[in-house]
């Protein structure tokens, strides 16, 4: 029953990924052209409202973030998410486990940076309070928790565990 309602929340985890990439995270990368008026317009809105710089006026390195997202992490969302949708797919561990520490591992510098970086008021201000940081802060650690709670379960639940199967399974034979 746990491991079922895990399977859901992973679910839903990566089926809402797939629009939020699409629509917001590759505004970071692609021209403004691409995406319509409203689309851009919310962006702004979220950067000015939440004062994340990162969208918009991304550094290099974040940008390398998001073309990972978008050439790794997008097309393993819907894959991810029909398998924890059927639920006890044992195929989707290995890819699961490198999804969730190639994620976990790029939040890393994004909340690190959050956190203790002095950013400028101009031209994009940043989160100057400890208040405006530790906000901005909650919108990001969904995708650091999440990944680790999936790590956590592939390594660990002898539904995806394989080695935690044969280890049973042997035991049962002696």
């Amino acid at each position: 029953m746990a491991i079922r309602v895990l399977e859901i929340i992973f679910f839903f985890y990566f089926a809402s990924h797939i629009p939020i990439t699409l629509f917001i995270d590759l505004q970071a990368l692609l021209p403004q052209h691409v995406y319509p008026q409203p689309m851009r317009d919310f962006v702004k809105w979220y950067a000015e409202e939440f004062k994340d710089p990162l969208m918009m006026d991304p550094p290099d390195w974040f940008r390398s973030f998001i073309f990972c997202e978008a050439l790794f992490q997008l097309p393993f969302f819907p894959v991810a998410a029909y398998a924890f949708l059927k639920g006890g797919c044992k195929w989707i561990r290995t890819p699961a486990i490198v999804y969730s520490a190639h994620v976990a591992t790029t939040l890393v510098p994004i909340l690190s940076r959050i956190l203790f970086y002095q950013f400028p008021m101009e031209p994009h201000p940043g989160p100057q309070t400890p208040q405006e940081r530790w906000l901005l802060v909650s919108i990001y650690v969904p995708y650091l928790l999440v990944p680790l709670l999936l790590l956590f379960t592939m390594l660990l639940s002898p539904t995806y565990n394989s080695t935690s199967n044969t280890s049973a399974k042997a035991k049962k034979k002696n």
